[in-house]
């Protein structure tokens, strides 16, 4: 079965969405959306610390992705706007990433892929890869879920119940490089931030606990991604950015059907 290609992409696809979905909820709750990009950005300078060094991709993007995550961590609150350091991290290490990949001699690079994902021409150790970092994001979230959620709505009442709320942030931002590092092969660095966010913000709707819109992000961003795939096939589109098309398309389908629902609540009154 996982000889045919389009099974491993479904599979991909599939692990990355269920993996990438829930944390995205945590993201959206901390309102850490920036931070997210500027992690998933700096991913292809780990591609060009990969190739430079011979060694695997998801061992150089995990790397360098939480590098980026704990240096932002550690520099934030040090004299600078949030969003501003964000900003200027992002964008740098996207360029640093780019000249890099150019030095890199002797390797046939395409950017592209790394950069908008290449969910076709993932193989069997990928999906390896893929659905181990997958599991670890999960198990990771299972396990510290009351803890990362106390900490993300008040970190006054999570050190009055004994939780640190620096070491769940720590365990975030390891969750978080870990998605980048599996994400990259399925949806590129330019468009990981979104398989966080759209999934979790189409979610929230229809949740009435945190639980309930971790979970049905989790579904959101599965349908994305089995649906953007047979969607690419169909209309011969670049895979990747489909499964994002599809992810904004229920985004934009969750809001209407949420805007609809509070007018007729307006009228009942």
């Amino acid at each position: 079965m996982l000889d045919d290609f389009l099974v491993r992409a479904a599979l991909a696809g599939l692990g990355v969405g269920l993996a990438a979905a829930p944390l995205g909820c945590l993201v959206v709750w901390r309102r850490m959306a920036y931070f997210g990009d500027a992690t998933a950005h700096a991913a292809i300078l780990g591609v060009a610390l990969s190739l430079a060094f011979d060694m695997s991709i998801f061992t150089g993007v995990l790397v360098i992705a939480l590098s980026m995550a704990m240096l932002v961590s550690t520099l934030s609150g040090k004299g600078y706007a949030m969003d501003t350091l964000l900003g200027v991290m992002a964008h740098s290490a996207i360029a640093f990433g780019l000249v890099a990949v150019s030095f890199v001699s002797g390797v046939r690079i395409d950017l592209m892929a790394y950069l908008f994902g290449d969910i076709l021409a993932v193989g069997k150790t990928d999906l390896l890869v893929i659905w181990g970092g997958a599991a670890m994001v999960l198990v990771l979230l299972v396990w510290r879920w009351q803890a990362l959620l106390t900490a993300t709505l008040s970190p006054d009442l999570a050190r009055a119940s004994g939780i640190n709320p620096e070491r769940e942030r720590l365990v975030l931002t390891l969750a978080l490089a870990l998605v980048v590092a599996v994400a990259i092969k399925v949806v590129g660095t330019l468009l990981i931030a979104a398989m966080l966010l759209i999934p979790a913000a189409a979610a929230r709707p229809f949740a009435r606990t945190p639980e309930a819109m971790a979970l049905i992000a989790a579904v959101f961003g599965g349908v994305s991604a089995l649906g953007g795939l047979q969607a690419s096939l169909w209309f011969d589109t670049p895979t990747g950015p489909s499964v994002v098309c599809l992810a904004a398309l229920i985004f934009l389908g969750a809001s209407f059907i949420d805007l609809l629902r509070r007018g007729l609540s307006a009228q009942a009154k």
